[in-house]
């Protein structure tokens, strides 16, 4: 996987050559990837849906995620980052049913490891029921949902935790149900911007569909 090329960018998103998996970490490459935010609506609340990612993932395992992403490799396109939610999640999605909410730049720097990403935001309205999901365990070893507000709230006021509920899954590949507290260190640390621009973009979906 380290090994995987990646297109690599200037900062306005030009794409000036390609580089390993594991130059793009270490250097601060920009590079590409595919993000898509399951959102629900029960009983006239709205949800976001988290993945955790596996304890056997080498970055930020046991956390929480978007719903579904991955690198986009140098010789794929936009439309091939579709392969994450079936892969991770079991869920065979048209990619004329997700909606895009353009290009958000993503940052995470940690002791050595730097990623820099120009990721393609997409929401995808969802019916599924958290039985619907089939986890690939090497990525992801649960998923909880939580409601939309809170979410905002966590993120963009003085909220401390948030509700998540649904499942996880037990070393015997069992469905364990899940409920519990979480707070923003329970999350995958995406800059704050990043959190602002994505809650945004779902805001003004929900908003417009219910017009």
């Amino acid at each position: 996987m380290e090994t995987e090329l990646l297109a690599i960018f200037d900062e306005s998103h030009n794409q000036v050559g390609s580089a390993s998996r594991a130059e793009v970490h270490s250097q601060g490459l920009w590079h590409e990837t595919f993000h898509c935010w399951f959102i629900s609506t029960e009983n006239g609340i709205d949800y976001i849906h988290f993945q955790i990612r596996s304890e056997q993932k080498k970055d930020f395992p046991s956390l929480l995620d978007i719903t579904a992403a991955g690198h986009l490799l140098a010789h794929e396109t936009i439309h091939d980052g579709i392969r994450e939610v079936e892969e991770e999640l079991g869920i065979h999605v048209s990619f004329n049913d997700l909606v895009s909410v353009g290009v958000i730049k993503n940052c995470i720097i940690q002791n050595g490891f730097i990623d820099k990403e120009l990721s393609h935001v997409f929401l995808y309205q969802s019916k599924h029921a958290m039985s619907d999901y089939i986890l690939q365990p090497e990525e992801v070893s649960g998923m909880v949902k939580a409601e939309f507000a809170g979410f905002c709230e966590l993120w963009l006021r003085d909220r401390q935790e948030l509700l998540v509920e649904g499942f996880e899954k037990n070393t015997k590949g069992e469905s364990i149900p899940l409920q519990k507290m979480v707070g923003k260190d329970d999350f995958v640390p995406h800059e704050k911007a990043y959190f602002e621009s994505v809650i945004h973009s779902i805001t003004q979906y929900l908003s417009e569909k219910k017009d």
